[in-house]
């Protein structure tokens, strides 16, 4: 009778939550809410993350053949969403690393616990640093092995962002927009339906009403016609326009990518230099940081380099310069001036260009 209540001797086993439908539950979620949850789903931060991640898939690589395309391209989204990413290296490519776990010794990771993503179930192998290719962003002293992602660094705009758009989407998903409310004198809830139903069927045409106004216990003849009020939300005074625009800039230049890009009158040169911006003080120094870690991991030299592909420089610059150096080393051999010592003169050397 109490056989049910005897200790069993065989040992339980319990979901670990590492299966199918878990795997699949943490790729959307993280495709959905990205690393913080705020703000990654705002046509400003996506459209910033997708000139990541086509800036990087567009570099140059020489020096490996492992970093393809597709690896940069995952690249850059996944430093723009999480602030870091990281691949395990294999012969036949780089393996993307969905989550990891690391130890460290003088704050530099030594191994680390992968998890990689597969169609079947996820698995989770150790590796030691060697191994590993890991690329951060806004690097903290207090965790160097760790990186940030920009929104990370700007919570207070990034919050406010997600607040106004989603208090926008919430007013027009369910504010009365274009209602209107018209005074009408008592007549039966028939009639009155009746005469909703005409108004509400007939668009774009000219409804005429007769109308009176009628006070309690039957006051005299009418005294003014009836006029509708719209009930439509004044947004204007609550100046979401004006935080909109202010925090979606604030985004743009966490991002590196210059505001003036998204306005209406901006012109081909603004936007040059706005592509220009973003190369050189963005992209750029992030592909540097990434050269360095895989010559450190792959024991060959490499480099990249996104401004020559996205042609992030000023073309008609660089060819007046090009040929002012050239009239210069011409000027130089008749005279007789050796060129080099000519360009070491101006500081013009082969470590800064």
């Amino acid at each position: 009778m109490f056989g049910w209540f005897k200790r069993q001797d065989k040992e339980e086993t319990r979901s670990a939550m590492s299966g199918f439908t878990a795997e699949l539950m943490a790729a959307r979620e993280s495709y959905i809410s990205g690393r913080r949850g705020i703000a990654e789903l705002t046509g400003t931060v996506q459209s910033c993350v997708s000139l990541w991640e086509n800036g990087l898939r567009l570099a140059d690589v020489s020096g490996t053949d492992l970093l393809t395309r597709h690896c940069l391209g995952m690249v850059g989204r996944s430093l723009a969403l999480r602030g870091e990413a990281v691949f395990l290296i294999r012969e036949e490519g780089l393996v993307p690393c969905s989550d990891w776990d690391l130890r460290t010794v003088d704050g530099v990771p030594r191994a680390y616990r992968v998890s990689v993503s597969e169609a079947g179930g996820g698995k989770t192998q150790t590796a030691l640093a060697g191994e590993v290719l890991h690329f951060r962003i806004g690097v903290d002293p207090v965790t160097p092995w760790a990186g940030s992602a920009p929104l990370k660094r700007a919570q207070l705009t990034a919050g406010a962002l997600q607040a106004i758009e989603t208090a926008l989407s919430e007013v027009y998903e369910n504010a009365p927009l274009g209602s209107q409310i018209v005074p009408f004198p008592e007549t039966p809830d028939v009639d009155m339906n009746a005469i909703g139903r005409e108004f509400k069927g007939a668009r774009g045409k000219l409804l005429l009403r007769e109308s009176t106004t009628v006070t309690a216990a039957g006051g005299p003849a009418p005294q003014t016609d009836w006029k509708p009020q719209d009930v439509t939300p004044d947004l204007s005074r609550a100046m979401t326009r004006e935080s909109l625009d202010a925090m979606r800039g604030s985004i743009l230049m966490v991002f590196g990518v210059l505001p003036a890009m998204l306005e209406k009158a901006t012109t081909g040169p603004l936007v040059r230099e706005g592509q220009r911006h973003l190369a050189q003080w963005m992209l750029q120094p992030i592909v540097e940081t990434m050269a360095e870690e895989l010559t450190d991991k792959l024991g060959s030299e490499v480099t990249l380099d996104v401004m020559r592909p996205l042609q992030a420089f000023d073309a008609g610059g660089r060819a007046r310069a090009a040929a002012g150096v050239i009239q210069a080393l011409a000027m130089a051999k008749e005279a007789g001036v050796d060129p080099a010592t000519a360009m070491k003169l101006v500081d013009w050397e082969a470590a800064n260009g």
